[in-house]
């Protein structure tokens, strides 16, 4: 039987890191890193997004705010919002809760944001700077699916890792996070013939499709880690891609919903934050 991965024990680490940094800031009587959250409608997954990235933030004594729009706000009100939040140097960190609604321009929006406050890396110049190995903020989940990983004790060197889903802000970057790991990457979607069997071959396998319970023991190879992204409000509980009860039996290592990823992606989002403020304050 494999084992669980426990994502509360993980990210401590990384939060002892943030908690230093801000007992120094405090010290020195400097402000602390702020982040402004836009949040356009009332998306399940972006409510509980939001509402993890507040508890956290007040744990770690870091300024948080959450903007909540109306579904219905145009594209050029959304735009000026964000172009204030540009402009105010009180600001390091600004994010933009995905997905927006339909009526919205998810690409256009999301490149009006400073590439300096960009802490979810969606800009195309944090983009550019990544896919080209410059230095540039990375989309946050797909830095947290890396460190899981690599937690695991799994060598990604060599290994053949399969991503399920080709999203910009999990799928695409994380696939190039495991490339620069040196593994050979396979990217399926919903496109994608024979799923299951290439699934199989897999040593890694990142699921981020948005489909609860879809990978089942029938994707798996004997001793593969599984990384579930998956984040879908069902009954008021969040669910991932991965049915954890029938894989675990068969997987080395499977992260949990709740409890595995999204612990992390909210962990690396604030030390991106932090990160922005330095350059900001500095």
């Amino acid at each position: 039987m494999g084992i669980r991965v426990n994502g509360k024990e993980i990210v401590e680490t990384y939060r002892d890191e943030i908690r230093t940094i801000i007992k120094d800031v405090v010290d020195k009587g400097l402000r602390v890193p702020s982040i402004k959250t836009i949040l356009v409608g009332d998306d399940g997954g972006s409510l509980s997004y939001v509402r993890s990235q507040n508890n956290l933030c007040n744990k770690l004594g870091i300024s948080y705010n959450c903007i909540q729009l109306d579904k219905e706000i145009s594209q050029k009100d959304l735009v000026d919002i964000i172009e204030k939040l540009n402009q105010d140097n009180s600001v390091d960190g600004i994010i933009i809760q995905l997905p927006l609604p339909k009526n919205l321009n998810e690409k256009e929006i999301t490149s009006k944001i400073s590439y300096k406050k960009d802490i979810d890396g969606l800009t195309d110049v944090n983009m550019g700077r990544f896919y080209k190995g410059d230095k540039s903020f990375i989309p946050c989940t797909a830095l947290g699916v890396i460190e899981m990983i690599k937690n695991t004790g799994c060598i990604i060197k060599g290994k053949h890792a399969v991503v399920i889903g080709r999203s910009n802000i999990v799928g695409k970057p994380a696939a190039q996070l495991l490339l620069n790991e040196d593994a050979t990457v396979t990217i399926c979607h919903s496109k994608t013939t024979n799923l299951k069997q290439i699934c199989k071959t897999a040593d890694i396998i990142v699921a981020a499709i948005g489909k609860p319970g879809f990978v089942t023991s029938e994707f798996i190879k004997e001793g593969a880690v599984v990384i579930d992204v998956g984040t879908t409000m069902i009954d008021n509980k969040v669910t991932g891609d991965v049915c954890f009860e029938d894989v675990i039996d068969i997987a080395s290592f499977v992260t949990p919903v709740p409890g595995g990823t999204g612990l992390m992606t909210t962990t690396m989002l604030i030390k991106n934050a932090c990160a922005a403020w330095r350059d900001n304050v500095y």
